[in-house]
């Protein structure tokens, strides 16, 4: 193809050279449109708290990951010090901006400005890579012509479904699929065939430590919600109790994610000769359940702390406890996917987390997220338990 035979293109080298893989400070000031998005996630349903608009949060919060994954995979080869990378982040901050205040009429009248600036944001960004790297890096710009077709495919199923407000949902949601399955699918296209996975070299020093950042903006929307409710109530003994049972949910959340699994993750993806599939599988698809499992607790604690008494409605003990399901799941999926074992804590903990839901009859809100808060202790707890036993084992060595 003429546009990727290293003959047309930007002739300044942008591509990111050698083991560098510091995050540039461009990139955490990019990162601020997605604190304000997942803000905007997370108090939509605050505000509706219904089945359906929490199917309309996940297809947004979909979306917002996409968006902000597929970013962090382009700087991740790009050079954000340069100054066309640098500005094409910018750019796409004012565009990420525009769509996020969209989030919470998303499904209504916002549509179009929810779509329009995704779409631009995700062709145009994966264009501008086809641009930079089709001198110097043909065969990844080859990749990304691929993944602009993709992207144009799905993009015209969240435009058009903008437009059909009877069938947006199951549009966007035909749309978000597609984007789920492009990687998995290589992203083939008739006449160009599909990528070939080496193509891939990723930095993993750099791709973890950016998804890591994400679980932080999503840990801090957690505490933000939290001290904003707590501040708009009485102080009373529930309340209190209240507060201290959903900031000892989000230690918790940190503790399971970075205290057991983020460092040695890291360390697997970088030890990886070929690392561009972990990458897809442990820093693409997996996070995701991290995200929405921190944010629906945070959306759950909030309930709480407004309702701490009395009986618990089957909303706040499905949110409760089943986003801390949902949060186990993703870590024990993290670690597999980054070389560990199954994680018997960790699925356990899921299974248990869904079956406290029974008791909502029997316990108020307060104390049913002190029961799933002992869940996650229980978890991080007997983690700690069995790595130090295999440890122990590893030391002692064959006998005889």
């Amino acid at each position: 193809m003429a546009l990727v035979d290293g003959s047309w293109g930007m002739r300044s080298d942008v591509l990111r050279h050698g083991d560098g893989h510091r995050v540039g400070y461009v990139e955490l000031f990019f990162d601020l449109v997605f604190v304000f998005a997942v803000t905007q996630l997370s108090h939509s349903l605050i505000a509706h708290p219904d089945g359906t608009t929490l199917l309309h949060t996940l297809v947004l919060g979909w979306a917002v990951w996409w968006l902000w994954i597929d970013t962090t995979w382009v700087t991740n080869w790009l050079d954000p010090e340069t100054v066309p990378v640098r500005t094409m982040l910018l750019v796409l901050m004012l565009l990420g901006l525009l769509m996020s205040s969209a989030i919470p009429e998303a499904f209504e009248g916002k549509a179009l400005l929810f779509a329009l600036p995704y779409v631009a944001i995700q062709v145009g960004r994966s264009a501008f890579a086809v641009w930079a790297m089709g001198r110097h890096w043909p065969d990844n710009a080859l990749n990304f012509v691929r993944i602009t077709v993709w992207l144009m495919v799905s993009g015209a199923f969240w435009v058009v479904g903008a437009l059909v407000e009877d069938a947006r949902l199951w549009l966007w949601v035909v749309a978000a699929l597609i984007d789920v399955v492009g990687p998995r699918a290589l992203f083939r296209v008739p006449g160009l065939g599909a990528t070939d996975p080496r193509t891939w070299v990723v930095r993993g020093a750099h791709m973890a430590e950016r998804v890591a950042l994400f679980i932080i903006i999503s840990l801090g929307e957690s505490i933000v919600v939290t001290g904003a409710a707590f501040a708009e109530l009485e102080v009373s003994s529930a309340v209190v109790w209240a507060f201290l049972a959903a900031f000892a949910s989000t230690v918790l959340m940190w503790l399971l994610f970075f205290d057991r699994a983020e460092q040695s993750a890291a360390e697997y993806f970088e030890s990886r000769d070929e690392p561009g599939m972990v990458a897809q599988t442990a820093y693409t698809y997996i996070p995701f359940l991290l995200v929405a499992g921190i944010v629906l607790t945070a959306v759950g604690d909030e309930l709480v702390l407004a309702h701490p008494s009395g009986h618990t409605a089957p909303w706040t003990a499905g949110l409760v406890c089943g986003a801390a399901a949902v949060y186990l799941l993703g870590n024990a999926l993290f670690r597999r996917a980054t070389g560990g074992p199954w994680s018997v804590p960790h699925l356990v903990g899921a299974l248990v987390a869904v079956a406290v839901v029974a008791l909502r009859d029997a316990v108020s809100p307060l104390a049913l997220s002190w029961i799933t808060n002992a869940v996650m202790l229980a978890v991080l707890v007997g983690d700690v338990g069995l790595q130090r036993r295999r440890s122990s084992g590893n030391d002692e060595g064959p006998v005889g």
